[in-house]
């Protein structure tokens, strides 16, 4: 068999070299060599019939189907260590049924029904539910209620992106109808929520926050928003998310912190947040990826629930990352998050990643039995309320440190439809794009760079942390946490519950200090968010911190 020229040679050893280094296309390097030289047959080594291989192209066959944002990878994140195989094992051995769903009761209600507005909007979760099981209120006249504030506040707080009254009030007249004849459906029936914007509603706009999607509509329910409609819960609001779930700014402005309108409520979750605590809706979903739930419900000093991942099915939601995100209730009490979270949580067919695992709320913990620990910075007003109430508390073990680059290949990955729209990224960027689109773009470009070599790696580190977690655990059902270590937290998955303790400057040297609610975070071990919630249950019961509100006086 003929030799290869020698220039035939240097270009296949440099090609596999370049190719196995990631810095060229095997496609492009096959195109390039048979342009210049020729079919590869005529190779006389296994060596350089190795590197023709390497850059050949595959057979050719359909083209590739077209992924938009949601489709989820074949390769599934499981925030226990073992793997849920494994989890479900240890559960078995322990005797723990995982798919234990106990009900939670709401009490009849007591003494004289409220008759000012603002002493309804701002009541609880369980109280609402109360005054319509009990026939106090009607769904329709509390839904009317929450509009009217919306429509009052939203210029001012920035909140709610759409606003569906007519959705709400259809929903809110089935409720009653349904109430009627004796179909209640528990403790949601009835009461008017909203849901941040970025699971879809059929027939309303899903815009990311984006004023490229301000006219988009998904012709579908999240299944979260299905799972609340199923439950008797209305609907009012689409609430704002910093755009494409950063920050609090979307393309409308900055969502507004009722406690202080001359700041952010923080984000992405800002809507949520901001209208929870402005007594806009009864209750609010939100969503983290990397502090999203944490950071408005500390700002807007709201009571919450990150929970474990996995535990709420994301189905329906924008992905930012496959592996990180999850959605929680934002309420005004810790005994509202366990009944929203008891009614949302369990597996989803549509979302992979989802588990059903047991939950039991328990509204008189015995504090003595759980072991509670506490970080360096943990606020000690929290943790001397705590040991009042029964708990004894110990140091924490060191906390590991650690990351991955999950965010930034996975987001990169899922707005790859965004960025790369015909499937590949026009370079340079097209003419005629605003700075503010050019910005947008180059958010999602980082990962694009990331090496799959290095992203695989990365991962297999994250498995390491999340070992040195489960060990930092033990002995520990949770800690309270000052930082509230989010970035930790959500690479490993753990839950954790906001809960207010009191008041004070949040700037204390700043020239003029402005006395706004304190919040801590209690961080569970992996799926005891029952545990942390009947805890943070525990401490409110012994105090009102959550039920204090801000002065609305500017609407």
């Amino acid at each position: 068999m003929p030799k290869l020229p020698l220039e035939r040679r240097d270009f296949l050893k440099a090609a596999a070299a370049a190719a196995a280094a990631g810095a060229a296309c095997p496609a492009a390097l096959f195109a390039a060599d048979s342009a210049a030289t020729g079919p590869t047959a005529m190779l006389d080594s296994a060596p350089e019939r190795a590197a023709a291989a390497l850059i050949r192209p595959q057979q050719q066959g359909p083209p590739p189907v077209p992924l938009g944002n949601g489709e989820h990878p074949a390769l599934i994140y499981q925030a226990y260590p073992g793997g849920t195989g494994a989890l479900y094992e240890k559960w078995h051995r322990e005797g723990v049924d995982p798919f234990q769903r106990t009900p939670i009761d709401v009490p009849g209600w007591q003494g004289a029904v409220p008759t000012h507005e603002e002493d309804i909007a701002f009541l609880p979760v369980h109280r609402l539910s109360a005054l319509i099981r009990d026939r106090h209120m009607s769904s329709v006249d509390l839904t009317e209620l929450y509009l009217a504030r919306l429509e009052r506040y939203n210029p001012t707080l920035n909140c709610a992106v759409t606003i569906l009254a007519g959705h709400a009030r259809e929903e809110a007249q089935q409720a009653d109808a349904d109430l009627r004849v004796g179909n209640y459906k528990g403790p949601l029936h009835g009461v008017p929520y909203g849901v941040k914007d970025l699971f879809s509603v059929r027939g309303a706009p899903t815009t990311w926050g984006s004023a490229a999607f301000a006219d988009r509509q998904i012709h579908e329910d999240a299944d979260l928003v299905v799972r609340l409609r199923e439950a008797g819960a209305v609907l009012l609001a689409k609430l704002a998310t910093g755009e494409f779930a950063q920050g609090d700014q979307w393309y409308r402005g900055r969502t507004n912190n009722p406690w202080n309108i001359a700041e952010g409520s923080s984000g992405s979750s800002a809507g949520p947040g901001s209208a929870t605590a402005g007594g806009c809706v009864g209750f609010a979903i939100g969503t983290e990826t990397q502090g999203s739930i944490v950071s408005p419900s500390r700002r807007t000093g709201l009571s919450a629930l990150r929970p474990t991942f996995g535990r709420v099915t994301r189905a329906g939601a924008m992905v930012l990352s496959w592996s990180m995100d999850k959605a929680g209730p934002m309420c005004r009490s810790i005994e509202d998050c366990a009944l929203v979270f008891n009614t949302i949580h369990g597996a989803s067919d549509k979302d992979p990643s989802s588990i059903t695992a047991p939950f039991a709320f328990d509204r008189r913990p015995d504090l003595s039995a759980m072991r509670i620990g506490f970080t360096e910075d943990a606020p000690k007003a929290f943790l001397d309320g705590l040991e009042a109430v029964g708990a004894r508390l110990r140091e924490i073990n060191p906390i590991p440190r650690g990351g991955s680059n999950a965010l930034n290949v996975e987001s990169a990955s899922a707005f790859d439809f965004y960025v790369a729209p015909d499937g590949v990224e026009p370079e340079p960027l097209p003419e005629g794009l605003s700075n503010e689109e050019r910005r947008r773009r180059g958010r999602f470009r980082g990962g694009r760079d990331v090496r799959g070599m290095d992203y695989v790696a990365s991962q297999r580190r994250r498995l390491l942390l999340m070992n040195e977690m489960a060990e930092a655990m033990e002995g520990f059902d949770m800690f309270v946490s000052g930082s509230g270590e989010v970035g930790l937290t959500n690479q490993t998955g753990h839950p954790a519950a906001i809960v207010p303790y009191g008041f004070g400057p949040r700037n204390p040297d700043a020239d003029r200090p402005t006395v706004m609610p304190l919040t801590t975070t209690l961080i569970g071990d992996l799926f005891a968010d029952d545990k942390i919630l009947s805890v943070a249950h525990a401490y409110q019961a012994s105090t009102d911190w959550h039920l204090r509100r801000p002065d609305m006086s500017y609407g």
